[in-house]
């Protein structure tokens, strides 16, 4: 349940220049940064670089907090990984996570969090399929900021997630709606989640 605790946001930095990304945070009053990438670098904008991140916001007043370890989707924890694949069940189910979960829920008793992570549509990142979901089962709801602005409520990205994959949305039947979300995320999770390297034949994919 909801204790008067701030809805908390997501935001993905993409390839915004850091004026784009400030202006957004600034234009949905974000008081803090929380970065919930498990590498906390960009080789394409080296301007989202940790180090250089939190600097930059320092200068406009956002807090900046590295939650990568907490809340990243490379977990260092073997047992969260089946076949090389990270499973977000497992990975949910950790100490590390949920100690991740609760910093964001009493930090948003006091500022308006942005999770941040990399990828421009929340649906493609862990932040919305992973994090997010936790987040809202604790009663917290969650609003991403998309790339032109907009806010999009997490109930409403699932409903696109749901038409992405030609499943039917009906409230007539929550326990038949809920199972359909749950097919929908695992489904989503096989696109997006990370694969270490078994070898030199083996993909990498997300942040």
């Amino acid at each position: 349940m909801n204790d008067g605790r701030l809805s908390v946001l997501t935001i993905g930095h993409s390839s915004h220049s850091l004026e784009v990304f400030v202006n957004l945070l600034k234009a949905h009053g974000v008081g803090a940064v929380a970065d919930i990438r498990s590498k906390p670098y960009s080789g394409y904008s080296p301007h989202f670089n940790r180090e250089s991140l939190r600097s930059a916001l320092r200068r406009y007043q956002i807090r900046y907090v590295f939650l990568g370890r907490e809340l990243g989707a490379r977990s260092d924890d073997p047992s969260c990984y089946e076949n090389g694949r990270i499973q977000y069940r497992l990975l949910a189910q950790t100490e590390l996570f949920r100690k991740g979960i609760e910093r964001v829920e009493s930090g948003s008793g006091t500022y308006r969090i942005a999770l941040m992570c990399a990828e421009k549509d929340p649906l493609e990142c862990h932040r919305a399929i992973l994090v997010a979901p936790a987040l809202c089962r604790n009663g917290t709801p969650v609003q991403h900021i998309l790339a032109d602005g907009r806010l999009e409520g997490h109930e409403s990205s699932i409903k696109r997630l749901l038409d992405s994959f030609g499943f039917r949305t009906d409230t007539t039947f929550p326990q038949m709606q809920a199972d359909l979300v749950e097919q929908a995320l695992a489904r989503q999770e096989r696109k997006i989640a990370f694969v270490a390297k078994q070898d030199h034949d083996a993909e990498e994919t997300r942040p």
